[in-house]
């Protein structure tokens, strides 16, 4: 498995607004399948930034198809090398 970054810009609107119920319940499943590690959105910039593992960009392409918001998202992804922060560290060591 390979991670991706995939960055996709939106514009909100009504009919946008009123898919995301449907749109939280698919990333949700992907979190807990573990397809997705992060998943990020600002208001500010809408835009959406998601790391995900998959074997291909077509099947990151896959994923993304499915989603309920699709059609509303211009996007990119990037095949990531490097990893690295403190969710993907050990805990520290805490003598008692």
């Amino acid at each position: 498995m390979k991670a991706y970054q995939v960055t996709i810009n939106f514009e909100w609107n009504d009919e946008f607004a009123a898919l995301i119920p449907a749109h939280r319940t698919y990333i949700n499943m992907l979190i807990n399948k573990n397809v997705i590690d992060q998943y990020v959105v600002s208001m500010e910039s809408q835009r959406v930034w998601v790391t995900l593992n998959a074997g291909t960009k077509t099947e990151v392409e896959k994923i993304l198809k499915k989603s309920p918001l699709f059609k509303y998202w211009t996007y990119e992804i990037d095949e990531l090398f490097v990893i690295d922060g403190q969710l993907y560290r050990l805990p520290a060591v805490t003598p008692n």
